[in-house]
């Protein structure tokens, strides 16, 4: 680099570059950092660019690797950086040029640097670029010196790196390759709101100039350095990644924010420290809670609440952004609370349901975490009632059947079900299959007004799980037979499929009885299908397992059958519908038995850490804005290894 350099080609034989990764200390008061940080290269604004980049400056890092200990130049760049950030504010606000192009320099290529040291070694290893020991004899003593020196180091850069996030809000990238600690608070407040403002152009006060196509030099420098400025950097380029398109459309500094504020929220906690930054998530606060602020909670601080909610509405094509949707609303009560009480909810909802309809395009984590968080809404019977009392139009993303006007219950429903027949023939994931169920029976017995094509899916689900049943039943008779004709091969473990399968019509008859139990009179539609494809329930009357939840059911097909009977042959749908709500007035609720209440409460597993530690770094990885990292320097180890 240096104000010679003009492009990625040149960097391997660049003489500053070459003198940085020498053999020879260079002071932290040199006049060559002045040179060094007054290139003209143009940041790279893609992951293509920073591979390239990379590949290009590899010899350089090399050898940086292996003399640095010796010579302590990285440290010494460091030190060049915390005194150039020092008068940053100070320089941007009296527009002084120098300063923040070289602060901006300096900072690339520690970020650089410290990204391929840190891919390429132990953390003991990496303990060592922060050090510089003259090779004289010395006592253990001077080394614990040394190690004191290298943490202070560490510390420092990082709380400047936080306190640059946190006072100019430019910055992000360099953070991704370290991560740790103080102003806790504060950077988890200025994440959020960098989230929650998506800002798609360099904030007020960010200088840009044109750069210059002739000359060189400092004015070059300063031209080209500006041009793509500290906002270039700070916010790793901000346009080409190899993100995709929907997060294309996003604000980087938003992106880069969440996917750090993600990481930091799942750092792992200490024996006997939780981890700070996860305390901060789950106990802040709306900006019109009047509420004292407890002493207990030191990480305790305010957001507007509604603009994070309309933030998480837009937002949720993204993994990261349901990612953070689902913590706030497991972890943070105040959250929780909030979204419960909004009268828009369907503009949360909506997104999530978008998600899981176009299940064959997400990813199964991005699926799971929208299933979840619609498991926590629907343990609120508020919610539960709510969702059918907005009524929506015109749902054009959902192909199956024109929808001109459905509630958003039963949308809700169409689409959980469709969730469970979609795992049924592709995915067979139990974990899938166990949380569907669990909403749709937390909502059971608020079912109200469903409509017919809702209530048709429900026993069309029904129908599709007695037919899998029977062949399930087929298949272990045959192999049965079989078997007592030879003993060679052995048995497949139809039991064990058998078993699954009557796990899941019998939840699927619960809440088709926690819907006629609690809301019979409000479902005339449920009631149709249900007398529509009674045959269906025929098998399952005289069952072991289902026959006590089979009375209810075959007591309601009894009572309406009888009622359309009498009423004559060759009714209307209208007519039908029509005895049915008679009916259901007619009933006598003390004959149908009661059952206990049908609910399901969302728990993390006991190390959610395995799950979401690498979901979160797998998504720094493929959607972090023109970060480029080497697949073949990553790592994956188990949550206990050393």
């Amino acid at each position: 680099m240096g104000a010679n350099s003009s492009s990625i080609s040149e960097l391997p034989d660049n003489e500053y570059l070459k003198k940085l990764s020498g053999g020879e200390p260079i002071s932290e008061n040199d006049p060559f950092w002045n040179q060094l940080l007054s290139f003209s290269f143009t940041t790279p604004t893609n992951s293509a660019d920073l591979k390239l980049l990379e590949e290009a400056t590899i010899s350089v890092c090399k050898s940086l690797v292996e003399k640095n200990p010796r010579t302590g130049n990285l440290g010494s760049l460091i030190k060049v950086f915390l005194s150039r950030t020092k008068e940053l504010k100070i320089s941007a606000e009296c527009q002084n040029h120098l300063f923040i192009w070289q602060a901006h320099n300096a900072l690339f290529i520690i970020c650089c640097l410290l990204k391929v040291f840190i891919s390429r070694m132990s953390e003991e290893e990496l303990q060592l670029h922060f050090t510089y020991e003259d090779k004289t004899p010395g006592s253990y003593g001077r080394y614990l010196l040394l190690k004191l020196k290298c943490e202070d180091l560490i510390e420092e850069l990082l709380c400047c790196l936080i306190q640059l996030i946190v006072e100019i809000p430019l910055f992000l990238g360099c953070f991704l390759c370290l991560c740790s600690l103080p102003y806790t608070s504060r950077l988890v407040k200025t994440l959020l709101y960098n989230f929650i403002r998506q800002e798609r152009s360099p904030p007020p006060g960010t200088h840009v100039f044109q750069q210059q196509t002739d000359g060189g030099g400092l004015l070059y420098g300063i031209a080209s350095g500006v041009a793509t400025g500290l906002w270039t950097v700070f916010t790793l380029g901000g346009v080409g990644s190899k993100a995709t398109p929907q997060l294309e459309q996003c604000s980087p500094l938003a992106n880069q924010s969440l996917l750090l504020l993600l990481v930091l929220a799942n750092l792992t906690d200490a024996p006997d420290t939780p981890n700070p930054y996860r305390q901060a998530i789950m106990s802040f606060k709306n900006t019109q809670d009047s509420s004292a602020f407890s002493s207990s909670h030191p990480h305790v601080f305010q957001i507007n609440f509604n603009s994070l909610y309309t933030a998480l509405c837009e937002q949720q094509k993204s993994d990261q952004a349901t990612l953070l949707l689902y913590m706030l609303l497991h972890q943070n009560g105040n959250v929780r609370t909030y979204v419960l009480a909004r009268t828009d909810i369907e503009n949360l909802v909506l997104p999530i349901l978008e998600i899981l309809y176009h299940v064959e395009e997400r990813n199964s984590h991005h699926v799971y975490m929208a299933l979840i968080i619609l498991l926590i809404l629907t343990e609120d019977d508020g919610f539960n009632r709510s969702i059918h009392e907005v009524i929506l139009k015109n749902i054009t993303w959902y192909a199956e059947r024109v929808l001109t006007e459905i509630s958003l219950g039963s949308l809700l429903i169409l689409v959980v079900i469709r969730t469970i027949q979609y795992n049924m023939t592709r995915t067979r994931d139990k974990y899938l299959h166990t949380n569907c169920l669990a909403a749709l029976a937390n909502m059971s017995a608020q079912f109200r007004s469903l409509h017919q094509y809702a209530a048709q899916r429900i026993i069309s689900l029904f129908s599709l799980l007695s037919k899998k049943h029977n062949k399930v039943l087929e298949q272990a008779t045959q192999s049965l037979r079989g078997s007592l004709d030879s003993n060679d091969s052995p048995l497949p473990d139809y039991a064990q499929d058998l078993n699954v399968i009557e796990e899941v019509i019998r939840m699927m008859l619960e809440i088709i009885n926690s819907c006629l139990t609690n809301s019979l009179h409000h479902n005339p539609n449920l009631v149709y299908a249900l007398l529509y494809k009674r045959d269906l329930f025929e098998q399952f009357r005289t069952h072991p397992s289902f026959q006590d939840i089979m009375q209810n059911i075959d007591l309601v097909i009894s009572f309406f059958s009888s009622r359309l009977e009498h009423a004559g042959a060759e009714l209307s749908v209208e007519r039908v519908l029509e005895i049915i709500k008679q009916g259901a007035v007619a009933l006598p609720k003390d004959r149908l038995r009661k059952f206990p209440e049908l609910k399901f409460k969302y728990v993390e597993e006991e190390q959610p850490e395995e799950f979401f530690i690498p979901y979160v770094w797998s998504l720094v990885y493929n959607a972090a804005v023109a970060l480029y990292w080497n697949p073949r320097d990553i790592q994956l180890f188990t949550m206990d290894s050393g």
